[in-house]
Parts: C-alpha cells; structure tokens; sequence
C-alpha cells in the first residue's frame, strides 16, 4: 500500500470513530477484525475518495441497520424442500480454494431458472452466502493461512446461456446492485467458462462500459477453463462443471456439484444457519416466509445501465440485427 492509501485508509478511520453506536456494531460484522482491508476496499470502489467512500461505508451500515442483515444467518429457508429448489434454480456453490487460500465460488449462470420461488427468497438466499462468507469462511481461511483473507474467487459457467435469460436480467441486476454497494471488492477475480455465441456477442459491447477496475478482474476463458484454473488451484478445488476437458460441461456432470444441497458446503451453510435460529428461538420463534430486503434503486446504478446493453444486445441477436459473425470466428479468449 503507497503512503497516500495508507493515509486514505487513517483519515477514513477517524470519521468511522464518530459513527453512532448502532453502526459501530454492525460495522463489526462486516471488518471481522480486518479494519485496514476493509476501509481499503471501500477507498477502492470509490477510487480513493475518502468522502465518497465513507459516504458509502455509512449508507451500507444504515443498510444492515434497516434489513437486519446482522440476524440474516439465523433466518433459514423452511421447510427444507423450498430451500431444495432454490438451490435448484438459483445454481450458486463453492468448490475449495485456490492455491492462495481464497474460497472459490462457482455461478451457474446459463441453467439458473430463478422460477421456483419469489425475488425475496432468492435475495434471502443470495445474502445469506456471502454473510456466511465472510464472517465464516473468511475468517477460517485467514487463520488457516495466517495471513487476512478478505476476497474470494468467482468462477461464472454460461453453459445454457439462451436469450430467454432475458427475464432474469432485472434480478440480477439487483444481486448485483446489493453486491457493488453493500459487499464491494470482495472478488478478486471472475473467470468466466463455457462462454456460448451470445454471451460472446454481448460481452464486447458490455466491456467497453466496465470500470477498468472491473475489467481487470474478469477473464474470458477458452473451453470449460479446466487448464487456466488449474494455474491457481488443485484440481479438487475445480467447480464440477470445470472438470472435464473442453467445453460442454453440465450440470448433470458425472462429478458432484457444488450447487446442490447435498453439497457440502451447502449442508455446512443450512445446518449453522438451523444451529443459529435455534439459539435465538426463545426470543423470536422461527417462522415460515422470506426474509425481506428493501430492493435498492437501481436507476442511478452503473449495472442498470450494463443491463439495458445486454437486453438491448440480446434483442439484435434474436432479429439477427448486425451481429451475423460466424461463432467459429470469435476469439472468447481475454487477453
């Protein structure tokens, strides 16, 4: 860190100090004891404006504040089989770690269907992993590794990529609206596989639009990426659809997928969410029903705008509107 982040990072501190005690608490769950890394990524997502970061830090702790957000893991998904079809429409899982100790998270991008279940369960859900995340598996890892482990790894499959991932855009947009405010810099990088014509067609025009922070993290994959992710991971840690060589991966691969409830990772995830409501039951009874988030505004967010391009984009390929080149002469390939 240069001295002029180290100084961001001390004059951002000091007007933390003077937050009111509410923020403070929930301020704790989000630093996890790594307060330098954490006022650091918010400096990054506002290009090291101090006041513009510290505007941000507060409007996300009024954020937790407001939503709750601190009792989120002690608010499970009942009854169990709801919870199984949202893991079955909303393909989200992690597979290990790379060689570094960061966990590495696998998005099934092209099969997620998000049509078993309403936006609020699905928001549930999705807030859910990375508060586990990161007051969790973070903190393991760091302790693990003995160094702080703040950030994570995010391998995006487009395998089934069609363009009737037309009527998800407005939902991930808000994932990923909650993401950029609320949880910003805690991917390190995105590698994206199994890329298909249209996500190839989309993403030139969509990468112009990117912050340049934003596009250094993201790498196109060739194939299904089995050969450049095993460059920073062990082949146990690949997300199953990884695993085979070349492209064409499925989520019925023969290895076990991260995505399923019966993963893992997933049972870990459910059984301390069901440990946690359990202690706070004789306060608060458990009930059945979706945790609700207030929906952020999404007009004056940057992902509206990207959103629009790709909704736009995907209109031109289904009226073979101007992007006619043949799929053999794209290079998906990020260089």
């Amino acid at each position: 860190m240069s001295m002029a982040s180290h100084e961001a990072v001390i004059r951002l501190q000091a007007l933390m100090d003077q937050v009111d005690e509410p923020l403070k608490n929930t301020f704790k769950n989000v630093h996890q004891g790594y307060l330098a890394e954490t006022l650091e990524r918010f400096l990054k997502a506002r290009e090291w404006n101090v006041s513009k970061a510290h505007k941000m830090l507060v409007d996300c702790l009024n954020w937790r504040v407001t939503n709750e957000i601190d009792k989120i893991l002690s608010k499970p998904i009942i009854p169990t089989e709801l919870y199984r079809q949202v893991r079955d429409s909303q393909l989200i899982g992690m597979s290990g770690y790379s060689r570094e100790g960061l966990p590495v998270f696998a998005i099934g991008v092209g099969l997620s269907t998000f049509d078993k279940a309403s936006v609020h369960y699905y928001m549930q859900s999705h807030i859910q992993i990375n508060e586990y995340r990161d007051r969790v598996i973070l903190p393991a890892a760091s302790q693990k590794y003995n160094q702080p482990i703040t950030t994570c790894v995010k391998v995006l499959d487009m395998t089934g990529l069609k363009l009737s991932a037309l009527s998800h855009i407005k939902l991930l947009t808000i994932i990923s609206t909650i993401d950029d405010l609320n949880y910003p810099e805690k991917t390190n990088t995105y590698y994206i596989v199994n890329a298909p014509y249209i996500f190839s067609a989309c993403w030139k025009v969509v990468k112009p639009l990117l912050q340049e922070r934003t596009r250094r993290k993201v790498q196109v994959l060739s194939g299904s990426g089995r050969d450049e992710l095993l460059k920073i991971m062990d082949f146990e840690s690949l997300p199953h659809f990884c695993k085979r060589e070349g492209s064409g991966s499925s989520r019925h691969s023969q290895n076990i997928s991260c995505f399923s409830l019966d993963h893992p990772f997933h049972q870990q995830l459910y059984n301390y969410i069901k440990q946690q409501s359990l202690i706070g039951k004789a306060v608060e009874p458990v009930k059945q029903g979706s945790f609700h988030v207030k929906l952020p505004e999404l007009a004056d967010a940057e992902g509206a705008e990207i959103a629009k391009t790709i909704e736009s984009e995907f209109h031109k390929i289904e009226n073979g509107n101007g992007l006619s080149e043949s799929v053999n002469t794209l290079r998906i390939k990020d260089s």
